[in-house]
């Protein structure tokens, strides 16, 4: 890329999550001069603070999932001295350690692809002076002017708080700050019962603690699958994780090492520590967006169409900042999308009925497609067929009793338009349902593909075989 070629198409993008890099990556590929300025650390909170950090955490409760697990496969823990269990703990301190060196690792490797590819990484504070320039408040002070054919805006989102519900970084803590704990919590009160409050709530269970998961609504997870939400919840509680549902939060507070949640009907649960998982909120406060005739709703998100473009000509916007789907495949495919239209290649709007999601929990949760509340509402006529795992003979070696895979399909044309998967490792096991959703493949085209026997996948291709019509 050269700077002094004044036909090349100048990229400026704010943000260095994945829409940010992914678009990076996009723009320099087509022959763009791409700058990134970014404030928090290349990859952002999805690298940075969110789904890297949170899932190497999941990892290490996966594990001792699977120790707990192990006495009915016949392994059991011994003590140097002979015949009595061993415990089995986890040290927090070394966990949350490996946590932050592994983001650290992904945000270093990302930012040497960008430099490969040539991109410039400024570091600091951007906003528009206009749809064309972005101003930024360099980290090491003073300020640069970019002039920018396009900008990508991709500022990501922060945790919500509530002014009866501040977090201090040690006791209560929102889901960015658990990194920094060093013991093991005596207790612990999730507030929340979406994606982030239950993946925690479900971690944190797994590494041993006591947990009380406050929920507003009427299930774990009220955005999912409800047959699948059912299933986690009834596994969390046979656990002994504490679910209160219908439990609305009222305040947050501590007193020296206690922490008290107040709920609205004047009941209250104390722990050790509290998880606000409230949802997130958009940053883009004081980014210019205004002047520059970027138009936001009344949450603050960027509004934009399905190529990422905002209401402002030459400006696109990503990720969670765009609140569409907050996913970083999402974020990142928002991205790309916007510099191939951007730089004319060839591009598909972003289809959300094809973005394939999973819940890290345990089990995990995995949806792709039509989802079943769409065809009991009558947005989609579809034949659905659900097929437990607990037949699956895989699944009987490995101990797994919880769990299944659901199918959806066109009545006529069998083609498959959505797909749950509950169990272990669901986030791999929906891969085939989602190229069958993005593929337009019929049930019998799934069914035909040869699966592994024995194999968890195979009754994905069970499923798909008991949709099968004459």
């Amino acid at each position: 890329m050269s700077s002094n070629n004044p036909s090349t198409d100048r990229v400026v993008i704010i943000g260095g999550g994945p829409g940010g890099y992914e678009a990076a990556h996009v723009a320099a590929q087509l022959g763009a001069e791409v700058t990134i300025v970014d404030s928090d650390g290349i990859g952002g909170s999805a690298v940075i603070t969110d789904c890297v950090p949170s899932k190497t955490l999941i990892a290490t409760a996966e594990v001792m999932t699977e120790v707990e697990d192990a006495a009915e496969l016949g392994v059991s823990f011994v003590d140097p001295e002979g015949d009595q269990a061993a415990r089995v703990v986890v040290d927090l301190a070394r966990v949350n350690a490996r946590v932050k060196e592994l983001a650290a690792q992904q945000s270093a490797d990302i930012q040497r692809r960008l430099e490969r590819d040539g991109v410039r990484v400024v570091r600091g504070r951007g906003r528009l002076s206009g749809p064309q320039q972005v101003v930024v408040e360099l980290a090491d002070g003073g300020s640069e002017t970019l002039a920018a054919d396009a900008v990508l805006v991709a500022t990501g989102a922060a945790p919500r708080t509530l002014p009866s519900a501040q977090p201090d970084g040690e006791r209560i803590l929102t889901w960015e700050q658990v990194y920094d704990l060093t013991e093991v919590p005596e207790s612990l009160v999730v507030v929340g019962s979406g994606v982030t409050g239950a993946e925690f709530a479900s971690a944190y269970l797994a590494l041993g603690i006591p947990v009380t998961l406050v929920s507003s609504r009427d299930r774990v997870l009220p955005g999912e699958d409800a047959d699948a939400s059912a299933v986690l919840e009834q596994v969390a509680v046979r656990r002994g994780m504490n679910v209160l549902s219908k439990s609305r939060m009222e305040s947050v507070t501590r007193t020296g090492d206690r922490v008290t949640v107040t709920l609205t009907d004047g009941r209250t649960v104390e722990a050790s520590h509290c998880v606000l998982a409230l949802g997130s909120v958009p940053k883009t406060h004081d980014l210019g967006l205004e002047e520059a005739g970027v138009r936001v709703d009344e949450g603050g998100f960027i509004k934009v169409d399905r190529v990422s473009r905002t209401s402002a000509r030459g400006v696109y916007a990503a990720g969670d900042c765009t609140g569409v789907l907050m996913l970083a495949s999402v974020a990142a495919m928002q991205g790309r999308i916007a510099m191939w239209h951007f730089l004319g290649d060839a591009v598909a709007p972003l289809d959300l009925k094809k973005v394939s999601s999973n819940v890290f929990t345990a089990p995990e949760i995995a949806t792709v497609g039509w989802s079943q509340q769409a065809v009991d509402n009558g947005e989609i006529e579809a034949e659905v067929v659900t097929l437990p795992l607990a037949g699956n003979a895989r699944a009987k070696m490995q101990g797994v009793k919880d769990g299944f895979v659901k199918l959806f399909c066109r009545p006529g044309t069998g083609i498959v338009v959505g797909g749950v998967v509950v169990g272990p490792r669901a986030s791999e096991l929906i891969h085939p349902v989602s190229l069958a959703v993005a593929e337009s493949l019929t049930a019998d085209m799934l069914a035909h593909a040869f699966t592994v026997y024995p194999s968890m996948s195979g009754s994905v291709a069970e499923a798909a075989r008991r949709l099968h019509r004459f």
